[in-house]
């Protein structure tokens, strides 16, 4: 394509989940509640499990991260989207569209192996009670837990780099209330196929391998 049509952008409009004003306010509402006793709940379970002494088993401790993940992904899209209920022009500046694409790539990514870790956890808590202490020691669950965050944020990093390293052309309206992928890769006007494959091989990845370990320790346990 001609590097005359290409257009250097400086924010995305997101098109949001409605465009009838009268649905506005009653969405913001909604939405906010929603919002709030994520917060509430997952702070309660964060500040809960890492301040009662009786909770400091790695069953709890995995519930921790999982809060800290839902927390996170949830507050890199909720602030934004109830912003732009009440303004009239729903945007995002570009440099915070990679960050916020970054973060939810990353919580999101965490979240699934999260699930997976824990389903191990009480797997060898009910198959294997008396080796428990010893195969989810204090050591080897902080070791467990930082290499799925190494590996989310590896995942997060490469997919945001390699498109905003591309080429967008004029049009910058993005189908979603928030950055995604696929939706910010239509606005590629380079050559999107290897990008496409990326995200194509690291979704199969972490959505196969955490189910494919559910299922493993579901048999394992039958």
């Amino acid at each position: 394509m001609d590097k005359h049509n290409l257009t250097v952008l400086n924010e995305f409009i997101l098109m949001g989940i409605t465009d009838h004003p009268d649905l506005q306010v009653p969405l913001f509402g909604l939405f906010l509640i929603i919002y709030m006793i994520s917060v509430v709940g997952n702070l309660g379970i964060i500040i809960l499990t890492k301040m009662d002494s009786k909770l400091q088993t790695p069953m709890y401790f995995f519930l921790r991260h999982l809060a800290i993940t839902d927390l996170g992904y949830s507050t890199t899209v909720g602030p934004k989207m109830l912003v732009n209920f009440v303004v009239d022009e729903n945007t995002i500046s570009y440099c915070f569209c990679a960050i916020q694409l970054a973060f939810f790539l990353f919580f999101i990514t965490s979240e699934l192996f999260i699930l997976s870790a824990m389903s191990y956890d009480r797997y060898v808590a009910i198959c294997h009670p008396l080796l428990y202490t010893v195969i989810m020691s204090q050591k080897v669950c902080p070791v467990l837990v930082a290499i799925l965050y190494v590996y989310s944020t590896f995942v997060s990093l490469l997919i945001t780099v390699k498109i905003f390293n591309s080429s967008f052309c004029g049009y910058n309206a993005t189908s979603l209330f928030y950055c995604d992928c696929l939706p910010l890769v239509s606005l590629l006007c380079s050559n999107t196929h290897e990008i496409e494959l990326m995200i194509l091989i690291a979704a199969s990845i972490d959505s196969i391998s955490p189910l494919l370990i559910v299922l493993i320790l579901i048999c394992l346990f039958l």
